[in-house]
């Protein structure tokens, strides 16, 4: 149990694959299955220094990694044909804890948003079939921002949108794109662990640490 004094911020930044939503696992499998199917061998290293960017700066790790000659816009675009099949098969999966926490905020009366590097038309897929897109009165995503994470410009165009201070808002996030994003514009962050423990210099940033987001329940009041 988290033992701190009680907050009330004027509003709360959510990221959402990863954070919310269990996506990144079958994404990484994805990855590495379509490579392979495209004569490449990649390593999961390189995928998960993907996560949490938009999809610039993704390509911008595949370039840097892998040359000119990978072919990055055909793999991406049979990952996220694969992602899509998937989750309409299966469904989307919550990460542990999210409704218990969204539901919490709501009680309290605090707005949430969502920022995420996830380009809109796929965000906002992801959530309607997760069933959670009417929990955010604010949604900022990836491909309408010039500078994704871990530069601020997406929490600041959340906060921008929510009429909210830095100073007044907690972010949470799981990835360390995400954790140096808050950091960068200076809101409080909440890092919940999914597939990537930041290196210390990020976690020296973080604010509060939980196991999963119903422990973050503990922070609000």
């Amino acid at each position: 149990m988290i033992k701190t004094t009680l907050i009330h911020p004027a509003a709360v930044i959510f990221d959402m694959d990863g954070l919310m939503l269990d996506t990144e696992r079958p994404a990484l499998a994805h990855w590495m299955q379509v490579t392979k199917a495209f004569g490449w061998d990649i390593s999961e290293e390189v995928v998960l220094h993907t996560f949490g960017v938009n999809a610039s700066g993704t390509r911008d790790v595949f370039m840097k990694a892998y040359g000119t000659d990978f072919p990055y816009q055909d793999i991406r675009a049979e990952v996220s044909r694969r992602n899509k099949e998937e989750a309409e098969q299966n469904g989307i999966s919550y990460r542990p804890g999210l409704i218990v926490l969204l539901d919490h905020l709501a009680q309290l009366q605090i707005p949430c948003a969502v920022a995420t590097s996830t380009a809109r038309d796929a965000a906002l897929w992801k959530l309607r079939k997760a069933g959670i897109a009417d929990r955010f009165v604010v949604k900022v995503c990836g491909d309408e921002i010039t500078q994704g994470k871990p530069a601020p410009d997406i929490f600041l165009r959340a906060l921008e949108h929510l009429g909210t201070e830095p100073d007044d808002s907690i972010g949470f996030e799981d990835s360390p794109a995400g954790l140096q994003s808050l950091h960068a514009a200076g809101i409080r962050s909440v890092f919940i662990k999914d597939l990537i423990e930041p290196p210390p210099q990020v976690l020296a940033t973080v604010w509060r640490r939980c196991t999963d987001l119903s422990e973050a329940v503990s922070l609000f009041a």
